[in-house]
């Protein structure tokens, strides 16, 4: 499976006798899957299969769907006359002006819009229901591969960031031995400066003691399992952005501990660039399904 972003743009449209269907799906990151339909009343019916379509294609994610119709220009509704009607209209008026003699005529457009007179051919919706879902589908297929598109170049992005920060821990595992005896040889020199006599003993224990403090083996082994970990959740790919973004939170807490244990500038600049790498992973996979 790949890894799939949450933004995404489709359009898809179906021509009919009667004029074009055309879908329109966005999408955007949400923490779950939010469906949100603007359909025209003749197609309010098909919502909830719609609903069930993207439910079955997407994981994550607020999807807004537009479904729009337009009608072909030689598309015509003719408006039939009820001549029976009409003659009873007609007389019944015809009488009651007889009665009134200073009332005026109906107008033609008042005779059409009296009720029963007039009736327009209903417009049939039938070609757009029956094709509206297979559209929408066609649309939803689109969807879910520009979303994967841009998925494998989030992942990409990630596993170049990843061996950045691999770069700086390679690079701090390699001075920290140099740091250690340079602490250790600071503290010494220092005592041997202000000749104070000291218990070698308690000396050797106190300096065990700092180097324990300072000492980010621990760390640095657990940023290792927290990349690996990482790595394999976007080569098994599907809907893993929750955990992505869990693993983010513990590479940045083991980063920060990195920087509270930090002995010199060096180091403290490698752990400001993990963050500063980590941040702009977390900032990605707030995008993956």
């Amino acid at each position: 499976m790949t890894i799939r972003s949450m933004t995404a743009f489709a359009r898809e449209t179906l021509a009919t006798e009667q004029g074009d269907l055309t879908v329109e799906l966005r999408s955007v990151n949400h923490r779950y899957l939010d469906c949100t339909f603007k359909l025209p009343d003749a197609l309010r019916q098909l919502e909830p299969k719609l609903r069930e379509g993207a439910g079955k294609k997407l994981s994550r994610g607020k999807l807004d769907c537009m479904v729009r119709i337009q009608f072909n220009n030689n598309t015509s509704n003719s408006l039939d006359v009820d001549n029976e009607r009409l003659h009873e209209l007609l007389q019944s008026a015809g009488a009651i002006a007889a009665q009134l003699p200073e009332s005026r005529a109906l107008s033609p457009l008042e005779v059409l819009q009296f009720p029963g007179v007039c009736a327009a051919e209903e417009t049939s919706f039938d070609l757009f229901i029956s094709g509206a879902l297979g559209v929408f589908n066609e649309a939803l297929d689109s969807l879910a591969s520009s979303r994967e598109r841009e998925g494998e170049e989030l992942a990409k992005m990630i596993l170049t960031r990843l061996s950045l920060i691999e770069v700086e821990l390679t690079k701090m595992r390699a001075i920290l031995p140099e740091l250690m005896a340079a602490q250790r040889a600071r503290i010494t020199n220092r005592i041997a400066e202000l000749n104070i006599e000291t218990d070698e003993n308690r000396l050797e224990q106190e300096l065990v003691h700092l180097a324990q403090k300072a000492d980010v083996d621990e760390e640095l082994d657990r940023l290792d399992a927290h990349i690996a970990e990482v790595r394999r959740v976007l080569k098994k790919g599907g809907a893993c952005g929750r955990r992505l973004d869990f693993l983010m939170q513990e590479l940045n807490r083991e980063a920060n501990t990195l920087s509270s244990k930090s002995q010199s500038s060096n180091t403290t600049m490698a752990a400001v660039e993990l963050k500063v790498l980590i941040e702009q992973m977390r900032e990605q996979i707030q995008n993956i399904e």
